[in-house]
């Protein structure tokens, strides 16, 4: 009976939150346990700009380091978060949500070869919760210890009790930085600043992957803009989101 429900939870997991989970715990897992060489899926500019070893740029999603409770945390939240983008927003629009995630990733990347960065999975699922707090920004989530907010200061909540415990919040704030370059450059500009639509999802994804009838509508529309004239346009009224630990 417990094999059926896990088959049955799993296979109800999206697309690209399905792979994504997957190799994350493969990859993590498989490493750890001395199975998969961690050293072939960290994030080196020169290893693979000159040595051509270009697997790196994936290995390091799907890697987050040593086994512990961060670990659990991050997959937890890249469970639950990209989920609910996919299932909710992104609904029935698999190469809407792609683009956001390959966006997401090359923005990392470059980031990783700067700084530099050895592993960016745990910026990459921030970056996805950060997409969907400001989706969901007037939502109540709750965090630990019982205290409740609105969902948009979510991301900056999980940085500060990243450094009461004894890290510096870096991850965090990187993964917020890429979130927020994505929402500001979709939604946020056009629709609020009246700027130019710099991010379009490219039409060949829609060939491989098709819109589905029956999804989310009004896909593509920023969330309502703070000016009353564009409210007044009736743009879709994002923000019916779950609370963290909440229901899927």
């Amino acid at each position: 009976m417990a094999e059926t429900d896990i088959g049955l939870w799993y296979s109800n997991i999206p697309f690209f939150t399905k792979w994504w989970f997957t190799l994350t715990l493969v990859c993590t897992l498989g490493a750890n346990f001395g199975i998969l060489p961690s050293h072939h899926m960290l994030l080196v500019w020169d290893l693979v700009i000159y040595k051509f070893q270009f697997w790196r740029m994936l290995g390091c999603v799907f890697f987050m380091g040593k086994l512990g409770f961060p670990f659990l945390i991050n997959v937890y939240f890249l469970y639950s978060y990209s989920n609910r983008l996919e299932t909710g927003v992104f609904d029935g629009r698999p190469a809407d949500y792609l683009f956001l995630l390959l966006f997401n990733w090359i923005c990392l990347v470059i980031l990783g070869f700067i700084i530099p960065l050895r592993i960016i999975g745990m910026p990459l699922v921030i970056s996805v919760l950060y997409v969907w707090c400001q989706v969901n920004r007037d939502t109540i989530v709750q965090f630990w210890f019982g205290t409740q907010f609105k969902a948009m200061y979510l991301p900056w909540a999980l940085a500060a009790f990243n450094v009461l415990l004894g890290g510096n919040g870096i991850m965090e704030l990187i993964g917020i930085f890429v979130g927020h370059t994505f929402f500001f450059l979709k939604y946020k500009y056009p629709i609020d600043y009246g700027g130019q639509a710099f991010l379009n999802t490219p039409q060949f994804f829609y060939k491989y992957f098709p819109t589905r009838v029956g999804g989310t509508t009004g896909f593509g529309q920023a969330p309502p803009a703070r000016r009353p004239t564009q409210q007044a346009e009736g743009r879709h009224n994002w923000g019916g989101g779950n609370a963290l630990g909440g229901e899927e």
